[in-house]
């Protein structure tokens, strides 16, 4: 048990005062299995894990300090008691994000956040020093994380947020406290808990209810006729539509079928494909342009980026075309994926669907249509993987599980030619590839 006097201590210290530690050791831990030296660890508390318990071992790791929310685990002056440590980490990264000069740009949306966030990403930093949201942290514990990475010289943030329930955006918000913003789409991602598509419109929509309500700077697609009638008379906002472009295609003479975007002052031939990836083209170009990059850089940072980690990635095996999209999955991005795949030259067309998560009662109706779609479609196999596709209705081969498609490939070797894997994060489909 500690002193009275010492605990009275560590029980009043402020956020301004945990903010000046964090000054002097400005690199963040929350698990001790990545302990960087002399870095602040915090004990945070998960339904199946309580962090407390290895506050010790992170000061043995090397932490300067552990911040902990339960009296019993303080073991001296490294251990630093709050009443909440996720509300402590919270806090934390709203007065960082508001000490440093760093504009904030907030993005959301159903499809395409990531993609976007790093192509805006590699437009902004070829002029200003730029940081943005690591992989897909962008939750209530991951935005803190990010801002936390924000640096002295840092001058744009670009911090990703998501969300599968009302109210959770207005809520990162007002940690980030953006001072820009820009919403990508609104999908069926996340219905069971949103409650609906108006569910979805309502909560992505945070975000700029958030910046109209603090006079912030607004980025939004002219297209998209739910963004264009919530901000008609916002005066603060710039947006994009086609009609700015001569022309956008899906260049299929090439060896790949990739994006292309043909402006007025420059044709972008990327790396990406599928047509749905060129409004996340065109917000880093609208971005870019309001914030002076010349269109030379814009088009070389666009050019340039490569996607990774399962998002629409293309493979090219000796007997396999394979586009690998298998990081995450909603009824609109299987839409797209199968769309962009059926429209692909030549045959031989090979394709594997694994379950959509978080849809709720609208599952099997939203699977179904999916089958729906791919039974009208120029494939010549389709394979589908999961619990929610067994229950469709189709010719289609299906596998309630992966361990069921993965005993079908040990013994059938696929034919060469092209393949589209997507599926939701939960499936892990590119496990397909070990089998190859």
């Amino acid at each position: 048990m500690l002193a009275s006097g010492l605990f009275y201590i560590f029980a009043s210290m402020t956020i301004e005062k945990l903010h000046h530690l964090f000054l002097k050791h400005p690199q963040v831990s929350t698990d001790t299995r990545n302990i960087q030296p002399n870095c602040i660890f915090f004990a945070l508390k998960g339904p199946n894990f309580n962090g407390n318990k290895f506050a010790a071992e992170a000061i043995r790791e090397g932490a300067a300090y552990a911040i902990v929310d339960e009296e019993k685990y303080m073991g001296g002056e490294a251990f630093i008691l709050v009443e909440d440590v996720l509300k402590s980490l919270q806090e934390l990264a709203n007065f960082h994000r508001n000490y440093c000069t760093a504009k904030i740009i907030g993005l959301t949306g159903s499809n395409g956040k990531t993609t976007t966030k790093e192509l805006i990403y590699k437009v902004l930093s070829k002029k200003y020093n730029t940081i943005a949201t690591k992989g897909n942290l962008n939750n209530h514990l991951g935005v803190p994380l990010s801002l936390l990475t924000i640096e002295p010289d840092t001058e744009f943030a670009i911090i990703e947020m998501g969300a599968n329930h009302i109210k959770e955006i207005e809520f990162l918000c007002t940690i980030a406290q953006p001072d820009f913003g820009y919403i990508t789409n609104f999908g069926k991602a996340h219905l069971e808990g949103f409650g609906g598509v108006e569910g979805v419109i309502k909560g992505k929509s945070e975000l700029y209810d958030h910046l109209i309500a603090n006079k912030k700077f607004i980025f939004f697609n002219a297209d998209d006729p739910i963004q264009l009638k919530k901000l008609s008379s916002y005066p603060g906002k710039f947006g994009y539509s086609s009609l700015d472009t001569k022309n956008y295609k899906i260049d299929l003479l090439g060896a790949h079928p990739f994006v292309k975007l043909e402006t007025e002052e420059a044709i972008i031939s990327t790396q990406l494909i599928g047509s749905y990836n060129f409004t996340n083209c065109a917000a880093a170009v609208l971005i870019g342009k309001y914030f002076n990059i010349p269109m030379e850089d814009i088009k070389n940072a666009i050019e340039a980026y490569v996607p990774q980690n399962n998002r629409s990635q293309i493979i090219d095996k000796k007997e396999y075309y394979i586009v690998l999209d298998a990081y995450n999955a909603n009824p609109n991005s299987m839409e797209a994926a199968l769309e962009h795949f059926n429209n692909l030259p030549g045959n031989a067309k090979v394709v594997f669907l694994g379950d959509m998560f978080e849809l709720g009662e609208k599952a099997i109706e939203e699977h179904q249509n999916i089958v729906d779609l791919a039974s009208g479609m120029n494939f010549d196999k389709v394979y589908l993987v999961g619990q929610n596709f067994a229950k469709t209705r189709s010719n289609f081969t299906k596998f309630a599980t992966f361990e069921e498609l993965s005993g079908f490939l040990k013994n059938n070797k696929l034919k060469k030619g092209k393949l589209l894997i997507k599926g939701s994060r939960g499936m892990a489909l590119e496990r397909i590839l070990d089998y190859l």
